[in-house]
């Protein structure tokens, strides 16, 4: 058995739905699966959904205040009056930046823009920075991917005589600032269609209005600030992106040129893995780190000069923040792997000394993926007595209620179910600690500490060819609340399977179903090649893709997770240097041997408990390592019928191995006795070793038919002579108890120690693979 890493969840899909996507749409079976999984099962909302165009695009008039934003805008442009476009340091707020600066400098306009940094200004509206603005000579501020919190510091700009408008999407509060003008896709007063626009999607909506246009020209950075924003794709977002992606592709930019080249990424093969993983990190690096206004400046430039500076300048600081969130990633697991060891609590809150609290959202991030548990990474500033960070969750607990339920000692937090940012005084750190893991064991049920793995659909192996792992693309973009599929394949045979990569820490694997063959990769999963056996049939789920080598194409899985439920059989039969294979055996395994001495070498040998097979209780599910040969069948069956294993180790070491020899035949047995009778007498350890060399026999072979003879009454012995009896009594061989034995011991090596892995197999599998009821009639007649 193979336990799955995760909780496998798979819903039910509708047959006559997918049947109907398929054929109305001409999709392939596994993207009507997908669609249908994902609630799609009316044809025609399910083409809207692949085929958006414009018509889903809303009149950006619909938004509270834009009316009034725009005759704002068009009045400060009539008067020549300074705009301050006032941004974010995120991937959201550079590209909301300048799409705003772009619309502006458009409608020619004297627009500049301003971006907080994170560790000076914090984030959202600053006082000291709008009157930075003002100095400047800003008649009007407009707030881009913020805004919507900064009651006092929106006052103080109005206090200046600055006109300020907000352009935001994050949660508005009980109370709104009192600026001229609030754009805001879910405005308390407003009846906007969709409301999960990215800070860039409510600033491409403010261009259109002021424009008269659809903001085609500024779609790309649409796109790529949607993406990394993580906000739904879906209604006006998944236009946005769907959009923005085939301009990106096709773009002269030369800041999509230099971001390409510094992602080394293929421009035409851009896609929103490109953002998500090439473009939107190296942008967020930069106010991570420090300044974001770089960022601006290379999405705003013509010159291809400045944009590669500028892209290089990103990639240098992605590379640094990498390496510090390596260095606190792992600080932060080894503390907690000596704090708690084994018994990681339910929450964990980490907390450290200049830790740059810039990149200790993606550390919490990290702990919640390696140890699935809610994670906090506080960042320690001895000098203001401040702790400073942020925080993840996994599903069950509510991250935003359980902090709130600290209030006292946090005081100031935010965020929502999954994700939060607070700071907090040093010395509240411990309470709040305590708390959360109080809270977490009050909340969280052992199943909730499993990580959970979604299985969108599920296939046969010979619905997976090139041609409908190209289908899939059609229903891209994949993101958030339309994520990439996870498609699960089950009951198949590991036809091969290696460690691979410099460290062998990664799997491949080919798997069938007997017609069909499927490879299989899986990324810091080499540890599964050990626990694989040749007789598993595996379950699997995982990411279909399309391998290119060398110009061949070929259908691959890149596995996430993979269990087999049959129980399993490795063979480490010859295997003499311990080493090499108790080191893959589960620090639970029961290690079994049938003689007394055997137990006691191999407690010797590994300083492990080493049970008699008398002394094991019922274990079911447990893992066994058998090390020696049982006297008879009876035996290994008792054994396997009581622990019921869910893995056996085959050792069966045997001191000196019979098998070989074999039984001597009658014809040898004859001449031999003839040979004591002619003798006389016969000392059989100072003279057998000769004659068996004159016969071509082994020594032990002398001494084995002696003691036959001796049990049957044909010999005696006498001082180590062997005589023979005058007139023997007429026995069969068999009658004897070692020739019985000996039998007994090379059916036993033929069956367990010589046999074929499937063979041994099938023995095994007779006990365990029979009924329980037929398994406890066994143990009871034994």
């Amino acid at each position: 058995m193979i336990d799955s890493m995760k909780r496998w969840r798979t819903p039910e899909t509708d047959g006559d739905a997918v049947k109907a996507l398929a054929g109305s749409l001409g999709l392939s079976p596994i993207a009507a699966k997908v669609l249908a999984a994902r609630g799609f099962t009316d044809p025609a909302e399910a083409s809207a959904f692949i085929n958006m165009d414009l018509g889903s695009w809303h009149d950006p008039f619909l938004m509270k205040d834009m009316d009034t934003a725009v005759e704002l805008i068009n009045s400060h442009i009539r008067r020549g009056s300074r705009i301050a476009v006032y941004g974010d340091y995120d991937c959201d707020g550079v590209t909301s930046t300048t799409v705003m600066m772009k619309a502006l400098l458009s409608r020619g306009a004297d627009a500049f823009y301003a971006i907080p940094n994170r560790f000076k200004h914090g984030y959202g509206p600053n006082t000291e920075l709008f009157t930075e603005l003002y100095e400047k000579g800003a008649s009007l501020i407009v707030t881009v991917d913020n805004g919507i919190s900064g009651i006092e510091q929106i006052a103080a700009a109005k206090a200046l005589g600055m006109d300020v408008i907000i352009t935001d999407h994050h949660e508005p509060g009980e109370e709104l600032p009192q600026a001229d003008a609030i754009i805001h896709p879910r405005h308390p007063e407003g009846n906007y269609p969709f409301g999960d626009l990215a800070g860039v999607g409510v600033a491409l909506k403010v261009a259109h209005a002021l424009t008269g246009d659809f903001p085609a020209d500024s779609i790309d950075l649409g796109a790529i600030g949607t993406v990394a924003d993580l906000v739904p794709l879906k209604g006006e977002n998944r236009l946005i992106v769907k959009k923005g992606l085939e301009k990106l592709r096709h773009s002269a930019d030369p800041a999509v040129k230099a971001l390409c080249k510094a992602a080394n990424v293929e421009q035409p093969a851009i896609d929103e893995e490109t953002i998500g993983f090439g473009f939107g990190p190296r942008i967020n690096a930069l106010g991570r780190l420090g300044d974001a206004g770089p960022a601006v400046r290379m999405f705003l430039t013509e010159d291809p000069a400045e944009a590669s500076m500028h892209a290089s300048s990103l990639d240098e600081r992605n590379r640094e923040r990498q390496k510090m969130v390596a260095a606190i990633a792992d600080e932060a697991i080894a503390w907690v792997e000596d704090t708690y060891g084994d018994r990681i609590p339910h929450v964990l809150t980490v907390a450290g000394e200049g830790w740059n609290p810039g990149v200790v959202g993606i550390v919490a991030s990290k702990l919640t993926e390696r140890f699935y548990r809610p994670s906090l990474v506080l960042s320690i500033d001895r000098e203001k007595g401040i702790a400073k960070g942020s925080a993840r969750s996994i599903e069950g607990f509510h991250l935003y209620q359980e902090l709130a339920k600290n209030a006292d000692l946090i005081p100031h937090f935010g965020g929502h179910p999954m994700a939060a940012g607070l700071t907090l005084p040093i010395d509240n750190v411990g309470a709040l600690r305590d708390n959360l893991i109080r809270q977490g064991e009050e909340t969280l049920t052992e199943e909730d500490l499993v990580p959970v793995l979604d299985i969108d659909v599920t296939l046969s192996l010979d619905e997976v060819d090139l041609a409908s792992i190209e289908s899939l693309r059609e229903l891209a973009p994949f993101g958030v609340g339309f994520v990439k599929p996870v498609y699960g394949i089950s009951e198949l045979s590991v036809e091969s399977s290696r460690k691979i990569g410099s460290m062998r820490n990664h799997l491949k694997l080919t798997v069938t179903d007997g017609r069909n063959q499927l490879d299989v990769v899986g990324f810091g999963l080499g540890h599964i090649e050990d626990e694989l056996t040749p007789d598993a049939k595996v379950s699997i789920a995982g990411d279909l893709q399309i391998n290119e080598w060398n110009g061949r194409k070929k259908p691959q899985l890149l596995l996430k997770d993979l269990k087999s439920s049959g129980w399993q059989l490795f063979d480490v039969r010859g295997e003499r240097v311990l080493s090499r294979w108790l080191p893959s055996i589960p620090a639970d395994a029961l290690f079994v041997a049938f003689k007394k001495e055997n137990a006691a070498k191999f407690r010797a040998d590994t300083g492990k408990e080493i049970l008699l097979c008398s002394q094991v209780e019922p274990a079911r599910g447990s893992s066994l390592v058998i090390l020696d040969l049982p006297d008879s069948m009876e035996e290994l069956e008792g054994l396997l019928g009581s622990c019921s294993p869910a893995r056996v180790y085959t050792h069966f070491h045997v001191p000196e191995s019979r098998y070989f020899m074999g039984i001597p035949d009658r014809k040898q047995f004859g001449w031999y006795y003839t040979f004591l009778k002619q003798k006389g007498q016969f000392h059989v350890m100072r003279e057998g070793e000769r004659l068996a060399k004159h016969r071509g026999w082994s020594r032990d072979t002398i001494i084995f038919m002696t003691k036959v003879f001796f049990e049957l009454g044909f010999v005696t012995m006498e001082n180590g002579f062997a005589v023979a009896v005058g007139d023997p009594p007429k026995r069969d061989l068999s009658e004897s108890g070692s020739y019985r034995g000996l039998e007994r011991q090379i059916e036993i090596e033929q069956a367990l120690l010589y046999s074929p892995y499937m063979e041994l197999r099938r023995v095994i599998g007779a006990v365990l693979d029979a009924p329980d009821t037929a398994r406890e009639e066994q143990q009871l007649w034994i």
